[in-house]
């Protein structure tokens, strides 16, 4: 169900978790509804949860057993987090392990409305594979494209943690009249990687969201867990999700940041009119070559 905006708030209050889990999926629920809770009592009105919130990070190891934590949509989660978002009178932007079909999964987004409707829903488009993000062993790539969700805070530009790395994904959210880019997220270090090395790693990802921001003028939500997850396999050391949640405005300007070693629950102002100054300001959407731009399209330009 989607909800049309006629009167976008000029100002909203947006809360950001953070959080670490663990194996146990209901201890993870219950930290989960007192975190939504504890923004919502704050003044939020739109608040954003991590990359696959419920359970720990599974696509550490490729082991047939995890697709039991898959559910369908709707299903038991989104039961739950209906309810918080209709008791709470929020907007509520939740990352779930979709059951599609038998065999066939996907890493989605589902938002809700403050009434607890679904307003929509995003699967996950760039889906990688490297060693500890085993994801592609889990998640078929999205086929939702890359449309943003209406819902009475405005356009939800949602994206998911991979898909903060392509520019790409970014503008046509841009393009298609998207109010904010949002971003859950599930990424962090392997304890091998030299101090210098982690460092260019989480800089690289501050930078690349914080581009988005700007070359669209749009603000930025990136929200990340916290906390060291061991590999079931030992094969590596596990990883140590680096936290950093953060909010920029469209000029790429921080309203906050998280840290990098603690949960936290955040919630910050967001001037929604700012993006009409920022585009005045920067006409980039004026200038763009699109009679210049077809071979974008393409794998490579040989």
């Amino acid at each position: 169900m989607k909800t049309i905006v006629d009167n976008k708030p000029k100002k909203i209050k947006v809360g950001i978790v953070q959080q670490s889990n663990t194996a146990d999926i209901k201890d993870n629920l219950k930290k989960l509804g007192k975190n939504i809770e504890d923004c919502a009592k704050k003044g939020a009105e739109l608040v954003v949860l991590q990359e696959i919130h419920n359970t720990l990070y599974f696509c550490q190891v490729e082991d047939t057993d995890n697709f039991d934590f898959a559910e369908p949509i709707p299903g038991p989660s989104t039961k739950y987090y209906a309810k918080l978002a209709k008791d709470l009178g929020i907007v509520l932007v939740t990352s779930l392990f979709e059951r599609r079909a038998p065999g066939l999964y996907h890493n989605t987004s589902v938002v809700f409305e403050k009434d607890g409707t679904i307003a929509g829903t995003y699967r996950k488009m760039h889906i990688p594979d490297d060693p500890a993000y085993y994801e592609k062993f889990y998640f078929t790539p999205g086929d939702l494209g890359f449309t943003p969700i209406d819902t009475s805070l405005g356009r939800l530009g949602v994206l998911i943690c991979w898909d903060q790395w392509y520019p790409e994904a970014a503008r046509l959210m841009a393009l298609k009249g998207a109010d904010l880019l949002i971003y859950p997220t599930a990424i962090g270090w392997e304890s091998t990687d030299t101090p210098e090395e982690k460092k260019r790693q989480l800089d690289a990802w501050v930078i690349a969201q914080r581009g988005h921001a700007v070359a669209n003028g749009l603000p930025v939500i990136s929200v990340n867990r916290i906390g060291h997850e061991l590999d079931p396999s030992g094969q590596t050391n596990g990883i140590q999700f680096w936290g950093n949640s953060f909010v920029v405005g469209p000029q790429g300007e921080f309203l906050a940041e998280a840290s990098n070693d603690k949960e936290e629950n955040i919630v910050v102002d967001i001037d929604m009119e700012r993006t009409e100054n920022v585009r005045r300001w920067w006409p980039f959407f004026r200038d763009r070559r699109i009679d210049a731009y077809d071979q974008i399209t393409k794998r490579y330009i040989d």
